[in-house]
């Protein structure tokens, strides 16, 4: 079949699973995935076009196809009129933190592009979907520390003598600009959404793929490069979100927002369904119990922490309540966030408080 004739279609992505050592079973004992393996998982990434770990579609006329490949053929049935790139913007993960990740940052746009050799950096965010009573994270250098004071506890591994603690609670996020020193865990379940990018810098002893020891001099060289890209003014405050109605018994909960990406949680409690327009790839994501999903001609089942992506040419989607779902997706801000939070009620101060500058809200 050739590219042009290919009708827009949810397209179902493999997943990459990270067995990574703070990773435990949540994400199939708690959310209920399945089709993982029956090992300790840290990461599943749900839709992912980072060089090495691809999704490919698994079904439909574009089956066998990666990500990348779906990009390069239909970039505008996939992200809209106009849209232009080499991949898809968005990474999204579910993260099951049993255990604590490491102390790490990533690097913004400017210094990746500088530092790393890459087209762009890694700003992301945290929906927290479950925690434990007590859970924090590690995120923001502390007013007043200094460059010689933050190297030097970085050293020792002291990290709460520089860097804030914050309270986590589940339903709320954190948008996590580049060059944000942070971790999170343990006791945290979260769906994490990001810049396609895998660049990290590391202030461990150990590595995270298998608990093995960092040597002294690599420990330095790490150190070293995480300190060339630390903004230390950056100090991001979980949000509750802000909520607007999408229907009788049905809410729509803008939870992140910014020029990389934006993240919404939709819900409703009834028999009526969610009814979504869009101008743009979804990344549409299961946080719930099992929904069936129509739009267009194609209609089919999303299971627990399932994934579509949802092509900007589909235009729209029905999910059958009850359902509690998430949507990701690289928005045009006036158009997809503060128009209809402006159209609500809501002051540009609160709709900065979702990450992104405030800026025509």
């Amino acid at each position: 079949m050739s590219p042009d004739a290919v009708g827009p279609y949810p397209l179902r992505l493999t997943v990459t699973v990270k067995p990574l050592v703070f990773g435990g079973h949540a994400l199939a004992r708690r959310l209920g995935k399945t089709g993982i393996p029956d090992w300790s998982v840290a990461e599943a990434w749900e839709c992912s076009d980072v060089d090495g770990h691809v999704g490919v579609v698994t079904e439909g006329p574009l089956a066998g196809r990666s990500l990348r490949q779906v990009v390069a053929d239909h970039p505008e049935m996939l992200m809209g009129p106009g849209w232009t790139g080499d991949r898809f913007p968005i990474l999204t993960k579910f993260i099951d933190a049993t255990g604590t990740l490491p102390v790490h940052l990533h690097a913004d746009d400017e210094t990746a592009r500088r530092l790393e050799g890459q087209p762009n950096g890694k700003t992301e965010a945290w929906h927290v979907l479950d925690a434990v009573p007590g859970a924090t994270v590690l995120c923001g250098v502390r007013e007043g520390v200094g460059s010689d004071r933050l190297r030097a506890a970085l050293e020792t591994q002291d990290f709460d003598a520089v860097l804030r603690r914050l309270p986590v609670r589940a339903g709320e996020t954190l948008y996590v600009p580049g060059g944000t020193p942070h971790t999170f865990g343990p006791g945290t379940l979260v769906y994490e959404i990001e810049q396609t990018s895998d660049i990290q810098q590391h202030a461990m002893r150990w590595r995270m793929e298998d608990g093995s020891p960092v040597d002294d001099a690599e420990f330095a060289a790490n150190l070293d490069m995480l300190m060339e890209e630390v903004d230390p003014d950056s100090r991001p405050e979980f949000t509750p979100g802000l909520r607007i109605a999408a229907g009788d018994g049905a809410e729509r909960l803008f939870l992140c927002a910014g020029p990389y990406f934006a993240l919404e949680r939709w819900r409703t409690g009834t028999q009526e369904p969610l009814r979504r327009s869009f101008a743009t790839a979804q990344v549409l994501s299961n946080a719930g119990a099992p929904v069936r999903v129509r739009t267009g001609d194609w209609a089919g089942e999303l299971g627990r922490a399932e994934t579509l992506l949802l092509p900007a040419a589909c235009g729209e989607v029905e999910i059958a309540g009850p359902a509690d779902v998430l949507f990701g997706y690289l928005p045009d801000l006036e158009r997809d966030v503060y128009a209809p939070l402006r159209a609500a009620g809501f002051p540009p101060h609160l709709v900065a408080t979702l990450g992104g500058t405030a800026s025509g809200a």
